[in-house]
């Protein structure tokens, strides 16, 4: 009878790292609060955090947004694909908007003076009008833009290259078939080198959050416990707003019962609210499609897995709802232009990131960048990212159950644009 080898370190590695990073939330609240001030020392803990989360940010963009775009072929896209990228597009749209009028509502943050004047004063931007934030999309020099940190340009050239490499593979001649694929494989090798690189960099993430976190409890005390329950509240009413008006309103436009929908689609509800995965709770998805309302096969196995690829909703209304706290934490709040600039990244961003461990951290990384608030080591930006990311296994549990539910509401519209769909049980 052979015993299994225990590493020193299991007990470590081996429990769930959410709850791992949650803890290092609480315990270095605790702390902070305990020691105050004198607590600055674990500093260069928390800056190693912030260094390695830089470092993987331009990499991911480039090489999961490639793969993204490249990997669905224009000869399966056909009328369906169009609409339900359309479809995810708009909606996701509408949900950073939802995120960002919550936040805007709540304004989550306010008061808590992570900056002070002397730290802002020299950061405040002038903000392009916003047909230049559109014309600067288009990058110069893409190479410049990705290793300069610029993260709209990075994601435009990304999506073109992909989409161009879609092209390639689709095509007849063989010498450029061959060309296309193994430039696909060279990306889609990178992108699961990131994955990996990432899920490393999140092992560490539970010191780096009880780092920061301590520090500005060090400094806050107790009063920093309050806004992070107002960020909490207003994503999730961000999420239910989104379920309850824009989808209701969707399924009712197209003549689909409501009450028949979110009956049916509970238990995928349920399972990615429990799960916090799109992509595990996609057969239980898939069963719902095919038993609960009669959706043709040959819809949803194209589109449920392409939502949870590239429809973020839930995360979307994350993004609005985490950056105006950020903003508002150091005393710099977004302006109209930057919350703009926070609904283009975060739709152009979701159709890579989805795959990615920590999709919502990696991509408020990226919304940060773009409106000129980079999380840099020291800076009161790190540090109300850092209580963002101490909370955000309970915020992903309600993202995940909306990101769901949005792919189940994409599903049936297009189904039954396509008259794929038992109209009897819808």
């Amino acid at each position: 009878m052979s015993s299994e080898k225990k590493g020193l370190f299991d007990w470590y590695f081996k429990s769930n790292l959410l709850i791992r990073i949650f803890i290092g939330l609480v315990a270095g609240a605790l702390v902070g609060i305990i020691f105050g001030e004198s607590i600055a020392w674990l500093n260069p803990l928390g800056s190693i955090l912030v260094s390695l989360l830089k470092m993987i940010v331009m990499p991911v963009i480039l090489a999961t947004l490639v793969v993204g775009a490249a990997s669905i072929k224009p000869s399966t896209l056909g009328k369906v694909g169009v609409k339900i990228i359309v479809f995810y597009l708009i909606t996701s749209a509408f949900a950073v908007a939802v995120g960002l009028l919550m936040g805007n509502i709540f304004k989550p943050g306010l008061g808590l003076a992570l900056g002070s004047a002397a730290d802002t004063a020299g950061k405040v931007l002038t903000q392009p009008k916003f047909m230049d934030t559109l014309i600067a999309i288009i990058p110069k020099n893409p190479f410049g833009a990705i290793a300069s940190g610029q993260v709209l340009p990075t994601i435009f050239f990304a999506i073109l290259l992909g989409i161009a490499i879609s092209f390639l593979r689709d095509s007849k001649d063989s010498r450029i078939q061959k060309s296309a694929e193994t430039i696909f494989a060279v990306f889609d090798g990178l992108a699961e080198a990131m994955y990996l690189i990432v899920n490393g960099v999140l092992q560490y993430a539970p010191i780096g959050v009880f780092a920061l976190i301590a520090v500005v409890f060090g400094k806050q005390g107790a009063s920093a416990v309050g806004p992070l329950g107002t960020v909490t509240l207003a994503a999730f009413l961000g999420y239910v707003l989104h379920v309850a008006i824009v989808y209701t309103v969707i399924l009712m436009v197209n003549r689909i019962s409501p009450k028949k929908f979110f009956k049916g689609a509970r238990a995928p509800m349920v399972t990615a609210f429990v799960t916090r995965s799109s992509s595990g709770t996609l057969p239980v998805t898939m069963k719902a499609m095919d038993e609960n309302f009669g959706v043709s096969k040959n819809v949803y196995s194209f589109t449920l897995p392409l939502g949870a690829t590239i429809n973020m909703d839930g995360t979307a209304i994350y993004q609005g709802v985490c950056a105006l706290f950020i903003g508002f934490a150091i005393g710099m709040p977004l302006s109209f232009g930057q919350q703009i600039t926070v609904i283009v990244t975060a739709v152009l961003a979701s159709i890579g990131t989805a795959g990615v461990p920590g999709a919502g951290a990696i991509m408020l990384l990226m919304v940060l960048n773009s409106v000129g608030l980079p999380v840099e080591a020291g800076t009161p930006v790190a540090a109300a990212y850092a209580m963002v990311l101490g909370i955000d296994a309970i915020l992903d549990m309600g993202r995940t159950a909306v990101n769901v539910t949005g792919d189940m509401t994409g599903t049936l519209v297009v189904a039954k644009s396509e008259k794929q769909v038992d109209e009897s049980k819808i």
